[in-house]
């Protein structure tokens, strides 16, 4: 059960003063999650365990940063994805083509992983209460009722804030991509 819910606000909080038991219990209490999130959006098993223990570094380094204890795992979902998308444009970047397969591959992994930023970036625009649903019951893999007694909710309610979360995410990929999260541009108006 220890690995199913992300260390409590009071162990983020301790660790955020600078306790160093804290800070270990918050990385050791993190690692699972950090290698799903890593696992779900790295290309490769390699890369995935590359992402974690870097961004389970920068958790360890930069805790103090964390603005609101309760966003931890929004936090780091934003540090493996960053770290995903680095590696990606790196592999990229390395890649020489030695053939068609090697060149297709390579863009075949690039749109992948610009995929999984259009996804991430979907989720972070969302409202903290929908991200919190969807993020607990998506990408964590908890039960909906779960889902609803972590976060005092009803089952109804919870349900809602995933269907409205789930639509916005869908809606965010079915449009085009824009420079600005958000925008409203009215695209193919003739």
């Amino acid at each position: 059960m220890a690995d199913s819910a992300w260390p409590g606000e009071q162990l983020v909080i301790a660790a955020q003063r600078g306790d160093v038991a804290s800070i270990a219990a918050l990385v050791s209490g993190s690692h699972p999650h950090v290698r799903r999130f890593a696992h779900s959006l790295c290309a490769t098993p390699e890369d995935a365990e590359d992402a974690a223990q870097e961004a389970l570094i920068i958790l360890y380094r930069k805790i103090g940063m964390l603005r609101a204890s309760g966003a931890l795992a929004s936090w780091m979902f934003r540090i493996v994805r960053n770290e995903c998308l680095r590696r990606a444009r790196a592999m990229v970047r390395d890649q020489s083509p030695l053939s068609d397969t090697a060149v297709d591959s390579a863009e075949d992994e690039a749109l992948r992983r610009l995929e999984a930023e259009r996804v991430a970036a979907a989720v972070a625009a969302l409202p903290p209460d929908q991200r919190r649903v969807l993020v607990m019951r998506d990408i964590q893999g908890h039960s909906g009722r779960t889902v609803a007694d972590a976060l005092g909710l009803s089952s109804a309610a919870m349900k809602s804030r995933l269907h409205r979360a789930r639509a916005a995410v869908q809606h965010a990929l079915r449009a085009p991509s824009e420079s600005a999260p958000g925008g409203t541009h009215a695209w193919n108006e003739d």
